[in-house]
């Protein structure tokens, strides 16, 4: 029976008491002494749930950045978090599984990180609680950083800039403490809420085409129920469901974590935000545009024992179907793309 974190390797798991601060060893950063970082949320989405070890502050912040974009994380030092994860393309990549050190190849298509403060457990099958456990899993796995993130912390320790930071952000020396909360930190701030169809929401009643308001309509309409899964202002209910994108799955989705049978073939429901610019689509990147997307949809997918419910033949037209594109199109928060505050500055 395999368990919940299989995946992650035991090797992570042993790491997370190396990872919990030691009174002995530590000198606490007093809560007097620091400026917490005020992070703009947009108008209607919710607050930022932030543990308690691990606000944001600016040199937290400032830390995170440097190290998503350091490719002395990986065991060869030739690819980093950014690597995978790309600004312009809303911090996901456009091939369908990422590369690691050695050109190896993934398994899954890497997702886009906007907003993802609000995710309650990440990866596409749920298997990780928190953004500071997520920043462990690249180190252990052998597709992508395959690196000790003791050793590459004591040689990053070396590194005046970073152990500065360090001592500033978390009264402590550089290590995987140190790492795991600065890069978590910096990931929080990647909020996107910029589209025109948030400045429609907002008032502005010219922010969307006709073809986008029509859209629009059918995406929040009973006919398609998109918005059942991809709900509120966050695109996404975080839900499991499986799509019927296959008969036959090859990667069992959440039923990894769970081990339960009726979970196979299910994914996280993804926030829709800036979908535009994250193709390829699905777990695994199989398809290749927002048409054939839209187009599975309308066909009502594979059959296949877990298949959600909500997937059945949509009956709509080439006309309403393009106008789906249209509106997911409008998703697309190019401030987000080109803020220089989480970009690798010179």
């Amino acid at each position: 029976m395999r368990q919940a974190l299989t995946y992650l390797g035991i090797g992570v798991i042993t790491l997370l008491a190396a990872c919990k601060p030691d009174p002995e060893v530590v000198t606490p950063v007093s809560s007097d002494s620091q400026k917490w970082l005020d992070v703009t949320v947009p108008p209607g989405f919710p607050e930022i749930v932030y543990p308690t070890d691990n606000r944001p502050t600016e040199e937290r912040v400032e830390l995170g950045r440097l190290l998503f974009h350091d490719v002395r994380l990986s065991r060869d030092q030739s690819i980093s978090c950014a690597t995978c994860h790309i600004q312009e393309h809303a911090f996901a990549e456009p091939k369908a599984v990422s590369e690691g050190v050695d050109g190896t190849a993934g398994f899954r298509n890497s997702p886009s990180l906007a907003n993802i403060a609000w995710h309650p457990r990440l990866f596409m099958d749920g298997g990780v609680p928190t953004l500071e456990l997520q920043v462990l899993a690249p180190f252990d796995n052998h597709a992508e950083f395959d690196a000790s993130i003791t050793e590459v912390s004591d040689e990053l320790r070396h590194d005046e800039t970073l152990n500065r930071l360090a001592q500033k952000a978390y009264g402590r020396e550089f290590d995987p403490y140190v790492m795991t909360r600065a890069l978590a930190a910096f990931e929080r701030t990647l909020i996107s809420g910029n589209s025109k169809w948030d400045r429609y929401l907002n008032g502005n009643a010219r922010a969307l085409s006709d073809e986008e308001k029509a859209g629009m309509d059918l995406f929040f309409s009973p006919r398609t129920q998109c918005s059942t899964c991809h709900s509120d202002v966050l695109m996404t209910d975080f839900s499991f469901r499986n799509i019927g994108l296959y008969s036959d799955y090859a990667d069992e989705g959440r039923q990894r974590v769970t081990t339960f049978e009726e979970d196979n073939g299910k994914f996280k429901v993804p926030s829709l935000r800036n979908v535009a610019l994250t193709a390829p689509y699905m777990h695994d990147g199989s398809v290749e545009s927002l048409q054939s997307v839209v187009a599975h949809y309308n066909g009502g997918g594979e059959d296949h024992p877990a298949k959600d419910s909500l997937i059945e033949p949509l009956n709509l037209s080439l006309t309403e179907q393009a106008q789906l594109v249209a509106f997911l199109e409008a998703l697309t928060d190019e401030t987000f793309v080109t803020n220089l505050d989480f970009a690798m500055q010179p």
